[in-house]
């Protein structure tokens, strides 16, 4: 697969396991509201389309070449082995 064609599938799944997750929280919100009547077996649907949801992002991430964190965040810089280039470093 090319480079571009894999970048706009990873891309689709992305955008796709996003807007899964999203109606997931959102229905699972708007089920707690009883004066809407929403049905509540499908709660436990929305809840697993999370889950879903959050699989399809990161197949899409893989896919597409965007699966590795980026060093800039404080947390990875810190706290992960492959940034403290053997080095150990003391945390207060």
């Amino acid at each position: 697969m090319k480079r571009k064609t894999a970048t706009i599938i990873g891309n689709g799944l992305m955008g796709l396991g996003l807007l899964t997750m999203v109606g997931g929280v959102g229905y699972s919100i708007l089920n707690q509201m009883p004066e809407l009547g929403l049905p509540q077996f499908l709660a436990h649907g929305a809840i697993g389309s999370i889950f879903i949801g959050a699989i399809l992002w990161l197949a899409g991430a893989r896919v597409g070449g965007q699966e590795r964190v980026a060093d800039r965040y404080w947390w990875v810089r810190h706290f992960d082995s492959r940034c403290t280039n053997g080095k150990s470093h003391r945390h207060s």
